[in-house]
């Protein structure tokens, strides 16, 4: 299935390239560690739905709002929270100002291509749309139902968006191009040469410069045998340097035309001169070649005209599609306060035809309402929280959370201070999130869950744990990773014929179904104690050098181990390193304790959620509220939480470092970027 999601994101991302280009974008693509405090909300109030929703479901869902309850004068109820409501209006006013910018995008966008079909006479119709999905869905030999699923799950869009947003414009587009997507018949022998003609096998070294390449390519010609070395040092293409210089199979038609000429013109371990391709400077050498495979064209020409047929359309459409926005006349009204007061209920103008900004707010919310409403309602349940227990949070608060989050991540100005400027233009740079969201959906309930959970202890267990873990001597292994027991005992059988690293290596390059340790015949970075992994662990470091384990379980694999013996403790000190575990440690248990006493507060909350129609009764619960008597005190942690407060968190480590100046070997990852 795994392919088949592939194919079905490119199918989306086509008709994107051109129509997403342009005009306004906006995406989101989280990524950043701080992140944690809100996946730690998000994450619990969404699994709280899917895990408890049939325990805690009343068995009528409540009824949403009804026409009336949405012309009346009182705005219309979207979800009630422990009996208060979040309205209507305030749903589609956040729904607008979180995505209201790349909805506006597609509906001008959308406008764009009605407006060209409307000029040329061109309609696509239901029953259009509707045979084009089946004809993608029989093409990936998929049934129709399941290519829709598909579709969802990947993109995260429903049915009715997949056919208005995606596979409407891509007819439209197609019917406006008026293009041949006939290929011809050289289109079809250059498709052919390239999928199944020969090949070259061969090594490159790319360089910036023309001299700097012909320093390193007189180097190769001196000793040819060196090739790989030379490009692990000196290439600046990461994917081949890291290769020893291999690429994949050098194939014609492919890429530049000079280049393979040149591939093509070598003979076996012949090395060629320097290439100029863009801005680069490559030079190969031949490692052989692959023959044309075994297939007729005639066998191949129903796929490959299929494919160039596809290729032919997406050019033409795309090409079309910049055309017409070129040509038009938009005028975004919606994020320029003063043409909106000109121009009320209108969002954009596209050759003077209105956008109207209902269309915009009702697309917002059918498409990111449910999502919405989900950080609305987790809000509310921890505003109403902090208000039980007399508690505010201060912009004081926020702001120090801010400069902790910056600190944290190695953001600090020359005299040692957080620069929050530097930091809060990363996050919303990178995660294309506004300062107010960063702030309103990450900062506000960290520092709020912070305040509910009261201090969180750190113990002395906890940072002999960490010390343990980070600087502590760590088993070197060779490992085969077996997929079922009984498979796992014929392999130890094999390998206690002769236990040694030669054997192990043999074993896993044969048996191992864990592709990184077959390649390097059973290497895995050392392990650690307290690294999450107990029963690995405590098998790992009960050997000897040069001692087979047992079979060892963990999780649905099954391991055998061969101890190639253990490194040497770092030369750090318990009390050299102990204000920075502590704080890792610290930060660790607390974000721990915040998703437990969310799901606690989330589990007691009455919810009537509207716009999903579920319904949520409170879990009843004996006593006051505080963590320590609804408990959830720091001692409740199970010993995987515990375990895990051991690791401290990669990239946590302070730019200033420690006044020893020594750095973790877990804390040594590179700083952002600034």
């Amino acid at each position: 299935m795994s392919r088949l999601a592939g194919m079905a994101a490119v199918t989306c991302r086509w008709i994107g390239r051109g129509i997403g280009h342009g005009w306004m974008h906006t995406a989101r693509s989280p990524g950043l560690r701080e992140f944690g405090s809100l996946v730690i909300v998000v994450v619990a109030a969404v699994s709280w739905r899917l895990l408890s929703g049939t325990e805690q479901a009343d068995a009528r869902p409540p009824a949403p709002p009804t026409a009336a309850d949405k012309t009346s004068g009182q705005p219309a109820a979207m979800a009630l929270v422990n009996g208060i409501e979040i309205t209507r209006e305030h749903l589609v006013a956040e729904c607008v100002s979180r995505h209201g910018e790349p909805v506006l995008e597609a509906l001008v966008n959308r406008t764009i291509i009605e407006q060209a079909c409307g000029r040329h006479q061109i309609t696509v119709t239901a029953a259009d749309i509707d045979a084009e999905i089946d004809a993608m869905s029989r093409r990936f030999n998929v049934p129709r139902d399941q290519w829709i699923e598909l579709i969802r799950k990947e993109r995260g869009i429903k049915p009715e968006q997949y056919a208005d947003d995606l596979v409407w414009p891509m007819l439209a587009l197609r019917r406006l191009a008026h293009a041949s997507i006939e290929p011809t018949d050289e289109e079809f022998t250059r498709a052919f040469d390239n999928r199944f003609g020969p090949a070259v096998k061969a090594r490159i070294i790319v360089l910036p410069t023309r001299a700097g390449a012909e320093k390193i390519r007189a180097l190769a010609l001196a000793a040819p045998d060196d090739f790989g070395g030379l490009a692990r040092q000196h290439s600046i293409d990461v994917g081949s340097a890291s290769a020893n210089g291999w690429v994949q199979p050098i194939r014609r038609h492919s890429g530049d035309a000079a280049f393979e000429a040149v591939a093509f013109g070598l003979g076996d371990g012949e090395i060629s001169e320097v290439v100029q391709v863009a801005d680069q400077f490559i030079f190969l050498k031949c490692e052989g070649t692959l023959p044309a495979a075994e297939v007729k064209p005639e066998e191949a020409r129903p796929r490959l005209v299929e494919e160039l047929r596809e290729e032919k359309s997406r050019r033409a459409s795309n090409e079309v599609f910049r055309r017409e926005q070129d040509a038009a006349t938009i005028e975004n009204v919606m994020n320029d306060p003063a043409k909106a007061a000109a121009r009320p209920g209108v969002a954009a103008l596209v050759n003077g035809a209105p956008v109207t900004l209902e269309r915009v707010q009702n697309e917002c919310l059918d498409r990111h309402g449910e999502e919405v409403l989900e950080i609305l309602i987790t809000r509310a349940i921890i505003e109403q929280s902090l208000e039980r227990q007399r508690q505010k949070v201060s912009r004081a608060e926020v702001d120090a959370e801010i400069v902790r989050a910056a600190e944290s991540m190695g953001f600090r100005k020359a005299d040692g201070s957080a620069d929050t400027d530097a930091w809060l233009a990363r996050v919303t740079r990178e995660e294309k999130i506004s300062l107010r969201h960063y702030v309103d959906d990450v900062v506000w309930p960290t520092v709020a869950l912070k305040k509910l959970i009261g201090p969180v202890p750190v113990t002395r267990e906890d940072l002999d744990k960490a010390y343990q873990a980070t600087f502590g001597a760590r088993a070197k292994c060779r490992v085969v990773v077996l997929d079922s027991q009984r498979r796992a005992q014929e392999v130890w059988r094999l390998a206690r014929e002769n236990p040694s690293a030669e054997t192990i290596g043999d074993l896993a390059e044969r048996y191992s179904v864990d592709p990184t340790s077959r390649t390097l015949r059973g290497e895995v970075p050392p392990i650690q104690r307290y690294g999450g992994q107990p029963a690995l662990e405590r098998e790992a470091f009960a050997l000897k050098q040069g001692e087979l384990s047992g079979v060892v379980q963990v999780a649905d694999r099954f391991l055998v181990l061969f101890c190639e013996g253990y490194t040497e403790p770092a030369k750090v000190s318990f009390e050299e390193a102990r204000a920075e575990l502590h704080a890792d440690i610290l930060e660790k248990k607390q974000r721990i304790e915040m998703a437990r006493h969310f799901t606690h507060l989330r589990g007691g909350a009455a919810i009537d959620n509207f716009l999903a129609g579920t319904s949520q009764s409170p879990v009843q619960r004996k006593g006051p509220e505080t963590p320590a008597e609804a408990g959830l005190p720091a001692s409740t942690l199970t010993k995987a939480e515990l375990d895990d407060l051991a690791r401290p968190r990669a990239g946590s480590r302070q730019a200033a470092g420690p006044p020893s100046g020594v750095v973790p070997a877990s804390h040594a990852a590179p700083q952002p970027q600034r």
